[in-house]
């Protein structure tokens, strides 16, 4: 052996040098192209695709062959592919023969391998290239299968102009995918690579058809296909004009290349839906324009599979309107869609009931000031009705009592992400848009909340842990090895817990119910655009300087949300979410069958008695009616309005034991507010009976009879001047339990005036500190601060 070794070592080494090479010789990535990003619906239909970095249309490699397409091209251009090693000798030497007889190449020899390899390398058709081919494709054939093979040739054989596989040739020549292809369709695209520069649809058709016919010839000798298949075949025409590619979701694709890359997705979308809600935006922003508003997007969440059912990231606006930007995933001023969270997060930690009374008077803290939409106030008002009004007053108020780094920690629960300066940098204006979140983000919260109340009700009364991770836009049948955290498997088995990740399911239901009651005063009733016979809950939300409109709707089935606005953050006078997104919401749910509200989650709650008044848990006091609250409710406190008062035997004054014998005084339960609440809801509640005044000849028990209701102690004023170049007045006001009291009015130790009745002052005083003093003719006073500037 080593006489031998030694005698050969030359011949023996040139032999593994070239053993090496043939090893070696083929790249570990055959195909080094740019592909398209290609997004289908959840159905498999094509929704959008943009083109290749190479100016080519060439979808991501296809993981099966169809068997027709297949049949087709096997007798088109290599019968014997399943049986040779890579090269045909006999198809090589035919075509070698007939090459020189006619002094010119009128013939090819290679196998579909061959070919594979030809496309790779992108050489110029030589003789020596030739056999560098034969080389690489037997060592392609030792490293793939046949079906490999195959499949790498139908992903990267040109069909004509810049279209490269048999995905994107089976849309444009026939807007199908390769598999739902006839016979004579398949057999159309086996013979287009052949001279894809000299046949191709919409030219030499005649040309086209013979050659395809003779493919189908050949199916039928062979048994392939029946007569009557062949005879069906030749009748069908060939494509004349190409298909374009869809742009159904053009700000999803955009999205997904940016996330994944160049790659064939299966999405969640669903194609009927997506059709619907391009159509509802691009009708609503032809009339939103009318008003200067030029953006407009709108998500569709399917609440069962927590996966997108529709995408619209922009309106069909323009370049210059910013028609590329993605709204959806935008940071924007949330207005006042965060106040279901401050409801359901008070509902859940024992500091609301669902209709307790809540303070709905101006306000000023700690020098900041809000309002409510119409600029009035209620003085108090049911919690249910506050958050379904929106008023902005109560919502600050609460806030306060809950505290805004407990909030803003719930915030981040619901993977608000935007929302991320910190609780200080945001104070009390966060529940009235004073930070930003996306569409997305806010959808995602909401259906985090709908998910929790349908898995209570249907799992046993647990909760997933992990419910505000779910959202994806991909198909749940998607192998998600290659996702982003941000896209993560719906289908990962639930670890159920007793504890629930955000609210309870108790909390979540009483604060839907709210928001199915979403309402206006003044003449602003949704009625032209709401269908009552549908349970919707939803809320609006406006942004300062009416820079951002929202509309979140939620049911059973779907969450839907809305925002319209201009993406440069330009704000249009009468734009609103109540007019401008509300419209939009109910365009797409009025056109949705109508479902079957979501079911008490009878294991959260607690049926208990509350004030029929106050919404506070019930006292002897009160007229009770039973109720049912989320569990936590229990601890609430009872019922501070109702009082038991002593009147005389016509029950017109109030009385005590100084000034009536005890059998003649009658004790009765009597619903009062605080003065400054009792003043402001009087007016909205004409129903409202103060206490009765004291009989003269009583002199009441002390009491909190008198409070200023504007300006605030330590408020700041600055006095401007009129066009006489005078101060003009600030105006005092006070609320007086018995109003036809009168009250004696002093700056420091001077006499202003005196008032009855009503109880405003107008005042003008000079710089600096001032004492304002009320006192009444029982001898009642409160004092504030003011310091005039």
């Amino acid at each position: 052996m080593k006489k031998f070794l030694f005698k050969h070592k030359i011949k023996l080494s040139v032999l593994t040098v070239l053993l090496v090479w043939y090893v070696v010789c083929l790249p570990e990535k055959l195909f080094d192209v740019p592909y398209s990003t290609v997004i289908e619906s959840k159905d498999g239909r094509l929704l959008d695709a943009h083109i290749a970095r190479d100016e080519q249309w060439r979808f991501p490699a296809v993981d099966s062959v169809p068997y027709r397409y297949k049949q087709s091209l096997l007798q088109y251009e290599d019968a014997h592919f399943y049986s040779h090693p890579g090269f045909n000798p006999v198809s090589i030497g035919k075509a070698l023969a007939d090459n020189i007889s006619a002094g010119k190449v009128v013939r090819g020899g290679s196998t579909i391998t061959q070919q594979v390899i030809r496309l790779a390398r992108k050489k110029e058709r030589k003789y020596y290239e030739k056999f560098i081919e034969l080389i690489w494709a037997t060592r392609l054939e030792f490293r793939l299968s046949k079906e490999e093979i195959l499949e790498l040739y139908a992903s990267h054989a040109p069909y004509g102009g810049n279209v490269i596989g048999l995905d994107m040739a089976a849309w444009r020549y026939f807007g199908r995918k390769p598999h739902e292809l006839s016979w004579a369709e398949s057999a159309t695209l086996a013979v287009l690579p052949n001279a894809p520069g000299l046949v191709y649809p919409g030219k030499r058709e005649s040309l086209l058809k013979e050659k395809r016919d003779q493919v189908l010839l050949k199916l039928k000798e062979e048994n392939i296909i029946t007569e009557m298949d062949y005879e069906l075949a030749i009748s069908e025409n060939v494509p004349t004009q190409d298909f374009r590619v869809p742009q159904l979701a053009p700000h999803l694709l955009q999205r997904a290349n940016k996330e994944y890359g160049t790659k064939k997705l299966r999405t969640s979308i669903d194609y009927e839906m997506q059709e619907t809600v391009n159509r509802i935006v691009k009708n609503h922003h032809r009339i939103l324009q009318q008003n200067g508003v030029n953006n407009l997007a709108m998500l569709v969440l399917d609440v069962e599979s927590q996966t997108v059912a529709a995408y619209v990231g922009n309106a069909p606006t323009t370049r210059e309107h910013s028609k590329d930007v993605d709204i959806i995933t935008a940071p924007r001023s949330t207005g006042s869609v965060l106040k279901p969270f401050l409801y359901a997060a008070m509902l859940e930690d024992g500091e609301l009931l669902p209709h307790s009374l809540v303070k709905d008077t101006p306000t000023i803290i700690d020098g900041f000031s809000t309002e409510n939409y119409d600029k009035k106030y209620t003085g108090a008002i049911p919690a249910s009705q506050a958050l379904s009004r929106s008023l902005n007053v109560p919502a600050v108020r609460l806030l306060r009592e809950h505290t805004v780094p407990r909030f803003y920690n719930k915030l981040q629960d619901l993977k608000l992400s935007h929302l991320n300066r910190g609780a200080g940098t945001y104070g009390l204006s966060l529940i009235i848009g004073g930070g930003e979140s996306s569409l997305w983000d806010m959808s995602r919260a909401y259906l985090g909340m709908a998910k929790t109340l349908e898995l209570y009700t249907d799992n046993s009364s647990q909760y997933d842990p992990e419910i505000m991770n779910r959202l994806s836009y991909l198909d749940n049948s998607v192998d998600l090895a290659f996702a982003k955290a941000e896209q993560p498997s719906n289908n990962k088995e639930i670890s159920w817990s007793l504890e629930p990740s955000i609210y309870g399911a108790g909390s979540i239901y009483h604060t839907f119910e709210a928001m199915k009651k979403v309402n206006r005063p003044e003449g602003e009733e949704i009625w032209h655009f709401f269908n009552p016979d549908r349970e919707i809950a939803w809320k609006t939300g406006t942004s300062f300087g009416n820079r951002d409109a929202w509309a979140i709707g939620v049911t059973p089935k779907y969450i839907i949300g809305v925002w319209t606005g201009n993406a440069d953050g330009e704000g249009r006078a009468e734009m609103t979410g109540i007019d401008s997104a509300a419209p939009v919401l109910f365009d797409l749910f009025n056109r949705l069958p109508a479902q079957q509200w979501f079911a008490p989650p009878y294991d959260d709650m607690l049926e208990v008695q509350t004030c029929k008044q106050s919404g506070y848990l019930a006292t002897p006091l009160c007229e009770a009616i039973n109720q049912y609250i989320p569990v936590v409710g229990e601890k609430y406190a009872s019922c501070p309005y109702h009082k038991a008062i002593n009147l005389d035997a016509t029950k017109t004054y109030q009385v005590n034991a100084d000034c009536e014998p005890a059998s003649q005084i009658i004790t009765q339960s009597w619903f009062t507010l605080p003065p400054v609440m009792s003043y402001y809801y009087s007016r909205a509640n004409p129903s409202y009976q103060p206490l009765p005044d004291y009989r003269a000849d009583c002199v009441p028990y002390t009491d909190d009879v008198m409070r200023f209701i504007k300006p605030k102690h330590n408020t700041t004023i600055t006095l401007t001047k009129n066009v006489e170049g005078e101060l003009n007045s600030a105006i005092f006001e006070i609320a007086h339990k018995k109003s036809d009291t009168e009250v004696y009015w002093y700056m420091d130790d001077e006499f202003l005036g005196a008032t009855k009745n009503f109880h405003e002052l107008a005042i003008s005083g000079k710089k600096g500190k001032r004492l304002i003093t009320a006192v009444d003719e029982d001898g009642n006073d409160v004092r504030i601060y003011v310091i005039f500037e």
